[in-house]
């Protein structure tokens, strides 16, 4: 499947679809696709991509189509991470959240401690997003610049 045939066939199931949540995922296949349109692939790595859009399938024969095309989107979304360093906007905010707040979590119970154990964890749980989210946004910033954001 070419990019522009995936590109139409998302556009077709959007305007047959009635559910947002369904919308939502092709939606965000729809910009995926398009941003990958607009990057400078040689003819080999188009071809690459190309035959894993068609190792995806997406006639399904499943009737939860949300789960089946959010299954492929993050499978489409690891290959394009792990073959071409490419990421989705907020990939390094989302990861810094997630692990700032978890680590903060840690932060708060040890560091903390001399405050009442609550204060310490919600202080914690605070400084880790809030450190989270500068590395995060910081990384995304990066990775836009280099080019490698799609």
């Amino acid at each position: 499947m070419t990019l522009k045939n995936a590109l139409d066939h998302f556009n077709r199931l959007v305007s047959e679809s009635s559910k947002k949540s369904e919308i939502k995922v092709y939606q965000e296949f729809i910009n995926l696709v398009a941003g990958l349109e607009e990057k400078n692939f040689t003819q080999t790595e188009i071809q690459s991509i190309e035959t894993k859009l068609n190792a995806l399938d997406f006639n399904p024969t499943t009737t939860n189509k949300k789960k089946y095309f959010s299954k492929a989107l993050k499978q489409f979304k690891k290959y394009l991470k792990d073959t071409f360093s490419l990421v989705t906007k907020g990939y390094y905010t989302e990861l810094g959240l997630a692990l700032g707040s978890s680590f903060g979590v840690i932060i708060g119970t040890v560091f903390l401690s001399s405050l009442e154990r609550s204060l310490g964890i919600s202080l914690g749980v605070s400084i880790g997003t809030l450190i989270g989210l500068l590395i995060g946004s910081n990384l995304d910033f990066q990775a836009k610049a280099s080019g490698k954001m799609v």
